[in-house]
């Protein structure tokens, strides 16, 4: 399986923008990888906010963050970004990337975490003035 590590958290006031980002701990190619970001607030459930199958492009989105969040991966396919515009108080929380196998679903499988095999440690993101 592949392990996976985030980066990029921190603290941002409302309004600003984060990029987090998801590699691989040894380099290897996330193309077989659908990865999904999500978040969990003290308190609150974790949520699914976004996926990426890499070997496709096709993506996913909660309500709560389309339009202001956008996931990508870059050319080596070997990392996953989770661009976050337009943040605000609601989006505190610990992100964490994680993976599970490429399919075509008929449901959202960022409702299923538990699909996923794969998680990294998470990073903090703080949206406060």
């Amino acid at each position: 399986q592949v392990q996976l590590v985030e980066s990029g958290g921190g603290l941002v006031q409302p309004g600003g923008s984060l990029r987090l980002s998801c590699t691989t701990t040894s380099g290897s190619h996330l193309v077989r990888y659908a990865i999904g970001w999500f978040r969990q607030a003290p308190g609150k459930e974790r949520e699914g906010v976004s996926l990426i199958s890499v070997n496709d492009g096709t993506t996913r989105y909660s309500n709560s963050v389309k339009d202001r969040f956008a996931i990508s991966t870059d050319i080596t396919q070997t990392t996953v970004y989770l661009q976050m515009n337009g943040l605000n108080p609601e989006d505190t929380g610990v992100y964490t990337c994680a993976a599970r196998g490429v399919a075509k679903w008929d449901y959202d499988p960022l409702k299923f975490a538990s699909d996923f095999h794969s998680w990294g440690q998470g990073t903090q993101v703080t949206v406060s003035s």
